[in-house]
């Protein structure tokens, strides 16, 4: 059975650029498939949500992602080690991983697919470029992506 059709999709948005994070939100809460963005802006924070630590422990009021969209520079804690630290923990290692970033370095895409990025997907600096990725995003990872649900 699929959740969707009765409980929204949960991504887990690490973002620190407001701007983004804002755009991001308000593309994907227009779609059609039902989802809830959680935000967080800070990479020790991410991780915290991730693993449930401190004031995440609760998971009633953190509920596990479905899909995580995780931006590559990030304050505290990198994505590239966020990434790391998901692949190595059994109870996350599947969860599908987008990494949205603005960085164009070969090297950094050639490490997050070394730590099993689901997709490494960079932001155009255009707005209107940057608006149709998402709607484009949220429709492949919100309604085309098949999940394997328990």
């Amino acid at each position: 059975m699929d959740p969707r059709a009765e409980e929204p999709l949960i991504i887990l948005l690490v973002e620190d650029n407001p701007a983004h994070a804002e755009l991001v939100k308000r593309s994907l809460e227009g779609h059609p498939v039902p989802n809830r963005i959680i935000h967080i802006s800070d990479g020790e924070s991410a991780l915290a949500y991730l693993f449930r630590r401190g004031e995440f422990a609760d998971p009633e009021k953190s509920p596990r992602p479905h899909v995580v969209l995780l931006d590559l520079r990030l304050p505290r804690i990198d994505g590239l080690e966020i990434l790391k630290e998901i692949r190595t923990s059994a109870e996350m290692e599947k969860l599908p991983v987008v990494v949205l970033t603005t960085s164009e370095a070969e090297m950094d895409a050639a490490r997050a697919y070394e730590y099993h990025a689901n997709s490494f997907v960079v932001k155009p600096l255009d707005f209107d470029r940057f608006a149709k990725l998402m709607d484009d995003l949220g429709f492949y990872w919100l309604k085309w992506n098949y999940y394997p649900w328990a």
